[in-house]
Formats: C-alpha cells, sequence, structure tokens
C-alpha cells in the first residue's frame, strides 16, 4: 500500500465517522513560545482543547507535518526521523475511550489490514494521581477477543513514565494513554533477533530491541494538572490520537526501515548514483545515506512551509543551517561531487508535490536557499581544511590529536571529528573531543530552555499580553513604515515579543520612537477587544490583515477575526487565533528594545510591555 493511499484511507475512515478535515497546520508555531516547530499534531489545536469552540465542530482528523529536532544526532537508525507525517484524529468534549480505541483498532485492522495477532496495548497502571485504566483494559480485551484473539500477555500496564501525557509545562492539560504496538517481526527468523521466541529473554512493547513499533497512541485528556501538583478533573474531556505515517508505511511495506519506504526510496536513489554506493550493503553506509535524506527531506519542508524561514544563526534558522549543513558534510564523506543538496531537494520537492502543494509553489525559494548555504558552508570547509593541514603539521610527532583542537576544527568549520582524522591521518583524542561536545550541546540546550521556558501554559496572562501587544505593533508599522508591511512571524516568551515583519531597510530613531507611541496611545485608549468568525471573503471585505493562507481558501473555513478598537473606526483588525486580552489597557504599556535585521527584506523588533 503506497504512502498516498494510507493518508487518503485515513482521512476518509474519520470523515466517515463524524469528523471534519483539517488542514496541516504551518511548522512555525504561531502562537506557542515553547517550542521551535510544531512536534504534534495537537500543538496548533491548544486554545480547542482548553474549551473555545473549533468553528469545525467537535470532530476533527488531519495529517500534520512536523519537525522534531530534540534528538537529532539519533538519525541515521531505522526509525529516527526530524521531519515525520502524523495522522491525527480529535474529540473537543465529544466522544471518549469506548468510541476512540474501537475506532483505532478498526482503521488499523480493517482499513490497512493489520493482523491482530500482532498488535499489541499498553495503558496506563495507576497511581496516588489517577486510578488504574480499567476501562481502556476492558475495551482492548474485547476487541482482541471478538477478533479471535486471546487478550492475556496483549494488554500491558505502565506507569506514567509511559502511559501519560502532558501537561505540556509544569500546569496544564493531561491525562492517561493507551498506545499501539506492531510485532514488526511476525514470521520472520527472531532466532536472529537477541529475544528470539518464546525461549529467549522476555520481550514487551517497554523494550527497545527493535520488535515492537509503536503506531498510534489515544490520549485522554481529562484531567488539569495545578501548579502545586495537584489533579482535578477536567470539564471537556478531549481524545487525541496521534500515529506515525512513516512507521505505519514502513509496516504495511513489509521495508526493515523508514528509509526503504515509498516516501524516500527515490532520494535514496539519487543519493546512491551521485556517491556511487548501495544501500543495504554496509551499515556505516546505510547510516549515512540515512542522515542526508532525513535532514534534506527535513530542509525542503521547513523552507517549503508558508511561514518558511531562512538558514541563520537563531531558532528556527539555526536548525535549519545544521540540517542543511551536516547533509553537505556526510554527503562529502560519501565522495558525492558539489553541489549536490539542491539536486537532493528536487526529488524532495517532485515527490511530495502533490500531498503538499506548498512546497512546489515555494519550489524557488527552496532551492535558491539550500544552493546558497551549501556553497557558504563550502567555503568554510576549505577554509578549515588549511587550518586542519596545519593543525597536522603542529602534532606531526604526536600519537592522537587533542580533543580541544579537533573540537575547535568542529565548531568554528564545521569540521566533523571523522573529517579531522582523514585529513591528517591520525586518530583524535575522541573522549577528550567527546567531553567537549557534550559540554557544548549542554549549553546550547539551556541557553534553549530558557529562551523557551513560557508558555501558554505556565505564563498564559503575560503570553496573552504579549501577544496582544503584536496586534498593536502591526498596525503602528503599517501606519509609519507603509502598508507593505506584513508579520513575517513572531515569538513569545514570559519576558518579551518578538516580531518579524518586512521591510528593506532598517527604522530610524523617528520611526522607532513614532511607533512606541503610537502603540502606547492604543494603550492608554483602552480599546476593546473581541472576535468574529468570519468567512475569508468576510474578513477581506472589512479589511482585516494576517496570514489569509491556502487552506482557508480551500476548505471554506470560518476563520477567527479579531477587532480592536469602538465600531466602525476600529484601531486594528486582524485574523488570528491566539489568546488575547478584553481591553488593551491590562498592557499597561509597551516599549520598543530592539530593531534589526532578520534576513533579506524582513526586519525584527523586540519588545516589552508592563
Amino acid at each position: 500500500m503506497k504512502s498516498s493511499e494510507i493518508r487518503k484511507r485515513y482521512l476518509q475512515f474519520f470523515e466517515k465517522h463524524g469528523h471534519a478535515v483539517v488542514p496541516s497546520a504551518s511548522l512555525i508555531p504561531e502562537n506557542d513560545p515553547t517550542v521551535l516547530f510544531t512536534t504534534a499534531g495537537m500543538h496548533p489545536l491548544v486554545p480547542f482543547l482548553m474549551g473555545e469552540a473549533h468553528p469545525q465542530g467537535k470532530r476533527l482528523v488531519n495529517v500534520q507535518k512536523c519537525v522534531r529536532t530534540g534528538d537529532i544526532d539519533e538519525v541515521g537508525d531505522a526509525t529516527h526521523l526530524t521531519f515525520f507525517e502524523m495522522l491525527g484524529n480529535w474529540s473537543l468534549g465529544d466522544y471518549f475511550r469506548e468510541q476512540a480505541i474501537p475506532w483505532t483498532f478498526e482503521f488499523l485492522t480493517d482499513s490497512l489490514g493489520l493482523d491482530p495477532k500482532r498488535i499489541y496495548a499498553t495503558v496506563f497502571e495507576g497511581d496516588d494521581d489517577a486510578p488504574r485504566d480499567e476501562d481502556a483494559i476492558a475495551i482492548w480485551r474485547k476487541l482482541f477477543t471478538d477478533s479471535g484473539v486471546k487478550p492475556d500477555g496483549r494488554i500491558f500496564q505502565y506507569p506514567k513514565s509511559e502511559n501519560w501525557w502532558g501537561p505540556a509545562g509544569q500546569t496544564g492539560p493531561c491525562g492517561p494513554d493507551s498506545e499501539i504496538f506492531y510485532d514488526v517481526l511476525g514470521d520472520k527468523d527472531r532466532t536472529k533477533h537477541k529475544h528470539g521466541w518464546s525461549g529467549g529473554e522476555p520481550c514487551q512493547p517497554s523494550c527497545s530491541c527493535g520488535r515492537y513499533v509503536e503506531v498510534g497512541n489515544n490520549v485522554f485528556m481529562q484531567y488539569f494538572k495545578h501548579a502545586d501538583g495537584t489533579f482535578e478533573p477536567l470539564a471537556q474531556k478531549n481524545v487525541d490520537f496521534g500515529g506515525g505515517l512513516e512507521r505505519l508505511t514502513m509496516i504495511l511495506q513489509k521495508a526493515d526501515s523508514v528509509f526503504e519506504t515509498d516516501l524516500f526510496k527515490p532520494l535514496v536513489a539519487e543519493i546512491e548514483k551521485r556517491a556511487g554506493a548501495k544501500y543495504g550493503e554496509e551499515e556505516a553506509t546505510d547510516r549515512v545515506i540515512r542522515i542526508i535524506a532525513d535532514h534534506v527531506r527535513s530542509a525542503v519542508f521547513i523552507l517549503g512551509d508558508p511561514r518558511g524561514v531562512t538558514p541563520s544563526n537563531l531558532d528556527q534558522g539555526y536548525v535549519l543551517r545544521r540540517l542543511i549543513r551536516r547533509s553537505y558534510r556526510y554527503g562529502r564523506q560519501l565522495g558525492m561531487e558539489m553541489p549536490f543538496v539542491g539536486a537532493l531537494a528536487e526529488v524532495v520537492v517532485r515527490g511530495y508535490a502533490e500531498a503538499y502543494p506548498e512546497i512546489e509553489a515555494n519550489r524557488g525559494r527552496v532551492l535558491a536557499e539550500i544552493t546558497a548555504e551549501e556553497e557558504k558552508f563550502g567555503k568554510a570547509l576549505e577554509k578549515g581544511l588549511v587550518e586542519a593541514e596545519k593543525l597536522g603539521r603542529k602534532y606531526a610527532e604526536a600519537d592522537v590529536i587533542p580533543g580541544d583542537e579537533a573540537f575547535y576544527l568542529y565548531e568554528t568549520f564545521g569540521f566533523p571529528r571523522e573529517m579531522t582524522e582523514e585529513v591528517i591521518g591520525k586518530p583524535v583524542d575522541v573522549p577528550a573531543f567527546e567531553d567537549r561536545f557534550k559540554a557544548h550541546q549542554a549549553l546550547s540546550r539551556t541557553g534553549a530552555e530558557q529562551k523557551f521556558a513560557g508558555g501558554l501554559a505556565d505564563h498564559s496572562e503575560e503570553v496573552t499580553r504579549l501577544h496582544t501587544a503584536t496586534h498593536l505593533l502591526h498596525r503602528a508599522l503599517r501606519q509609519v513604515l507603509g502598508v507593505h508591511v506584513e508579520q513575517k512571524g513572531s515569538n513569545i516568551t514570559k519576558d518579551r515579543l518578538r516580531f518579524d515583519f518586512t521591510h528593506g531597510e532598517k527604522m530610524t530613531d523617528g520611526q522607532k520612537k513614532e511607533a512606541e507611541k503610537i502603540v502606547n496611545e492604543a494603550i492608554a485608549a483602552d480599546y476593546p477587544v473581541r472576535f468574529e468568525m468570519m468567512t475569508v471573503e468576510e474578513a477581506k471585505a472589512k479589511g482585516a490583515i494576517g496570514l489569509f493562507e491556502d487552506k482557508y481558501t480551500k476548505l471554506g473555513n470560518d476563520i477567527k477575526v479579531y477587532f480592536i478598537g469602538n465600531d466602525p473606526d476600529y484601531f486594528s483588525i486582524e485574523i488570528c487565533g491566539g489568546p488575547h486580552v478584553t481591553h488593551t489597557g491590562e498592557l499597561g504599556g509597551f516599549r520598543l528594545l530592539k530593531e534589526e535585521s532578520s534576513s533579506a527584506g524582513v526586519r525584527r523588533i523586540k519588545a516589552v510591555v508592563g
């Protein structure tokens, strides 16, 4: 079964059960400062999971583009990916376990044809905060029995560490979950597997040996965790299902890894051709090919997103730069003739043009940015080559290259340790190098945690005030600089707002003061803030500004439009799904801290309120 057929069957199955098909949200979160990228289908739905009415109803389904980079260094095995597609369906205060679990089971076994004898389930075992999930256990026992499968030994109970979701921050909605695993070994020769047949070591879904692959997870969001650590039942109980398209495709196509499915085969074939290598013959080569394939695919989707970012040394741009440069480094390791990353990106664009038209629509930008970054990094590596040769001469009499010296080449020129050893012809002191590398990683992660320590769950009041301020700033900038100004992105922590906008030159001190003055006057006026649901056409007719993305036009959805001010002379009318205050006076005041360049033709402002 092709991956495109799996997407199609999933959406059709839940549409048949009353779910409205909603489009994939952007990979760049609009109102969540806690993450760099959309990492799950539920992230864009947080307001609706908290009780706000969704314009398309209480049952939703989609296929969401996701990027997770926390374990980027693990990419290279059979299943780890930075970009992936998540199948998701939600009940917003409608159905619960009794329908969610059977529907998931029906989709997997009837629609996709998975063997019930190879399906296993896990549930929450219970603790002082919440009881054991007896309902889920009973539902699974009946499903297995009705399918002719003995339920004993198929349902496993685990603690919060395994079967509990959330909250995303210190406080927020959360609840037990029930995960679905598939035995990928089936009738294969298990004697070659470290846990063998039943006579071998005991093996459960929690084991990381590779026999069991998680294919889906139903989260039963029924509690709210307070700051003091107590749990309170939610008034609105939700279901959030997530399933991995790549993993399901791997299983249905009987592949040994996701890289051997139709989602990756064309890209892997292009890498093989350019590298003169063959996938499947040597594990070390396979690992490098997987890294290149994963990173190029991720870079294409980040650049091709409607809110696509460009390579830089900050935030999403830094992640993008790292993905492109790692692809280049590993490609050189395989002996690929430069330039090649852009050519590989072309394969990805072709492969996903039908499923994600925005990738094709932004083809020019995707290829131009990747090629430019590839060329820039190539020049840096050439400089690094000169430094590596100097290092070789410096330690001509030594048996090993000091780890600190090798790390300098890595940090400054992007030279991987293996490349340093290859150029100099001597081994690097690996423990010392890895100590420096781990310290560097820890520092980077600490900075990211501090920058994104806020969040809608932990600091809703601060975030809400700052988010409302972006509307006032947007209007002020259009008034001072011109109507060409459009929002290109924003990021909000508990301490400050960051607002990116289109403008071709640095703002003058006078322009910055004028924009700040306009925002403060709007705050002093204590304008009311309210929203209306309306069609795109109605919003445009009222003069609303914002991101009129294709998804609204295609689906004919009603959208949320925020009005700041008094009818008919509103200060601001803007489409937005984020949190807002009820009156501008709640902001207290506005101070512009900094105005700088973000990327070509895009400026960035940082500001605070209060």
